[in-house]
C-alpha cells in the first residue's frame, strides 16, 4: 500500500496584497491533479466518523473514492443526493470543526481536505451540462417554505425531490438569505449561489420574492386560504444585537447586518454603478470575533479603509471565527486587539464617529458555558481613533412572524421552539429550523435542520410512512 501524504493539499489562493483591494474570490479551487492526489489520501474507513459529524450526512468516503478513481459524475451524484448546496457548503462550511476534525488521519497527520474536495466536485458539475432532474412520484400536497436562506433552500430542495409542490416565500428581492446578504463575494461568489438556486428551480421549486410573511401575508393565510398542507419556517436571525453603550446612534456606526447587506446584496462596492453608497473612512473598528466580524473587517479594507481593526473582549483562543477566515484576515493586514472591550463610541459636534473608547480586559473564572469570563482592568481605558464602527456581536430572529401567528412558542431569546429531530413547532404541520430556532449559527447546521424537517414533513404528509 502506498504511503499517504501527511499534509493536506494546500488550497491555491490569490496574493493577499492584491485580493484585499477587490471582491474577487480568495480561494481559487483545486485542479484535477490536486483533487485526485488529495482524494487518494483518504483511508476509506469502514466506520467513517466524518459522516456522523456532517449535519447533512454526506457519504464522504464514497464521494471521495469516486474522485480518486476519476469518476467525477458519480462523485457529483453522490454529493447532490445528500446535499442540495454542495458548491456553497464546500466554500463556507467549518469543516475543520466538523467532518475533518474526526477524520482518522488526524491521529498522526493532517485531515483529508473534505471541504476542498466537495467544492471541487461541485465546481466540476457546474462546468458540465445540467444533470437530469431527479424527482419522486408527483404528489398533490403543497408545502410552503418561509425564508429562502440555507435552511429553507435545503428543505425545499429535498421536498421537491420527493415530489411535493414547493413554494418558497422570500422577504427580500432575491433568495439566498444570509448566503446573499451576509457572506461577501470574496468567500461566496453570487454566481455560485445563483447557479445552486437555479438547480433548485429546475427541480420544480417555485420562489416568490418580496413577500414578508406576517406583513404581506400571514402564515394562517398560507395554510387556510392558499391550501398548503405544511409549512417550514426558515426565516433566520436577521435582527442585529447592540451593545447599549453611549454613542451607538452616531453616524458612521453600522450593525454588521446593515454593513454587509449594503455591500453584498446591494453591491455598494460597485457604486456609482450600483444604487447604494456606503461611507467607509480611513480607520474602521469591528467589534466581535466571529465569521461575521471577519467578513466585516475584511470588507472594510476592500471598501477603502487604510486600517481595519478587530476588537474582542476575550483572547484569540476564544474567538469563534473559522481558522481559514482568521488566517486570511491576518494575511490581508487586518489588525487584532484581543482582551479589549468597547465602553463608548466617541463623536464630534456634527454627530459623526471620531473614535472608540476601549478598556483592557483579563480572563477571570469560567462561566456556565465553560469559557473564562473577561474582567475589566481598572484605569486601562484608551481611545482608538476611528471613522466607522461595525457591531458584529450577534443576531436574533425577527419577531414579525411570531407576533402575527397564534400558537407559535418561542424561548426567552425569541427563537422558535422546535423538536430537535423533526423541527416540529408547537403548531400542527408547522416546522422550523436554522437560525430561527438556534439563533445565529453556521450554514451547514441550518442546512441539516432543513433536511431533517423535510424528512419529517414527508413522514407527516404520507401518513407516517
Amino acid at each position: 500500500m502506498p504511503v499517504k501524504s501527511a499534509k493536506k493539499t494546500k488550497m491555491p489562493e490569490r496574493a493577499p496584497n492584491i485580493r484585499n483591494k477587490d471582491f474577487l474570490e480568495v480561494n481559487q479551487g483545486y485542479t484535477l491533479q490536486h483533487a485526485m492526489f488529495e482524494a487518494d489520501r483518504c483511508l476509506r474507513c469502514q466506520e467513517a466518523a466524518c459522516v456522523d459529524e456532517c449535519p447533512v450526512n454526506i457519504p464522504i468516503p464514497q464521494f471521495i473514492h469516486a474522485i480518486a478513481t476519476g469518476n467525477m459524475a458519480e462523485s457529483a451524484q453522490i454529493l447532490r443526493t445528500a446535499n442540495p448546496l454542495p458548491a456553497i457548503c464546500g466554500r463556507v462550511c467549518p469543516q475543520e470543526a466538523q467532518c475533518e476534525m474526526t477524520c482518522h488521519m488526524v491521529k498522526k497527520f493532517q485531515p483529508i481536505g473534505i471541504g476542498h474536495l466537495e467544492r471541487f466536485v461541485a465546481d466540476w458539475e457546474r462546468s458540465q451540462a445540467p444533470p437530469p432532474v431527479s424527482q419522486g412520484k408527483k404528489r398533490k400536497e403543497k408545502v410552503a417554505v418561509i425564508g429562502g436562506g440555507p435552511a429553507g433552500l435545503v428543505c425545499a430542495g429535498e421536498l421537491a425531490r420527493l415530489g411535493y409542490q414547493v413554494t418558497i416565500f422570500e422577504g427580500l428581492h432575491a433568495p439566498g438569505g444570509v448566503l446573499r446578504y451576509g457572506i461577501p463575494e470574496f468567500r461566496l461568489p453570487k454566481a455560485i449561489l445563483d447557479w445552486e438556486i437555479g438547480m433548485m428551480k429546475n427541480s420544480g421549486v417555485e420562489i416568490v420574492t418580496n413577500v414578508i410573511v406576517g406583513r404581506t401575508i400571514t402564515l394562517d393565510d398560507i395554510m387556510d386560504k392558499l391550501g398548503f398542507s405544511a409549512v417550514f419556517i426558515g426565516t433566520g436571525a436577521g435582527l442585529p444585537t447592540f451593545l447599549k453603550i453611549p454613542g451607538e446612534n452616531l453616524m458612521g456606526v453600522y450593525s454588521a447586518n446593515e454593513f454587509l447587506t449594503r455591500i453584498n446584496l446591494m453591491r455598494a462596492y460597485q457604486f456609482p454603478e450600483s444604487d447604494t453608497p456606503l461611507k467607509v473612512g480611513k480607520r474602521v473598528a469591528t467589534i466581535g470575533a466571529g465569521n461575521t466580524a471577519m467578513d466585516s473587517a475584511r470588507s472594510a479594507m476592500r471598501m477603502g479603509a487604510e486600517e481595519s481593526l478587530i476588537v474582542y473582549r476575550r483572547s484569540e483562543k476564544e474567538m469563534t471565527a473559522r481558522v481559514e477566515e482568521y488566517h486570511h484576515a491576518l494575511e490581508e493586514g487586518i489588525k487584532f486587539n484581543w482582551l479589549t472591550a468597547p465602553v463608548e463610541i466617541v463623536g464630534n459636534e456634527q454627530g459623526w464617529v471620531t473614535g472608540l473608547k476601549l478598556q483592557r480586559m483579563e480572563l477571570g473564572e469560567p462561566g456556565p458555558d465553560g469559557r473564562r469570563r473577561p474582567v475589566p482592568i481598572p484605569g486601562s481605558e484608551f481611545i482608538f481613533p476611528a471613522d466607522n464602527v461595525v457591531l458584529a456581536i450577534g443576531t436574533s430572529p425577527n419577531p414579525i412572524l411570531v407576533k402575527t401567528t397564534k400558537g407559535l412558542e418561542t424561548n426567552k431569546h425569541g427563537c422558535l421552539v422546535a423538536d430537535e429531530k423533526s423541527g416540529l413547532t408547537s403548531r400542527k404541520h408547522v416546522y422550523a429550523g436554522g437560525d430561527a430556532v438556534t439563533g445565529a449559527a453556521t450554514v451547514i447546521l441550518a442546512a441539516g435542520a432543513g433536511k431533517r424537517a423535510a424528512e419529517a414533513i414527508h413522514k407527516d404528509l404520507s401518513g407516517g410512512k
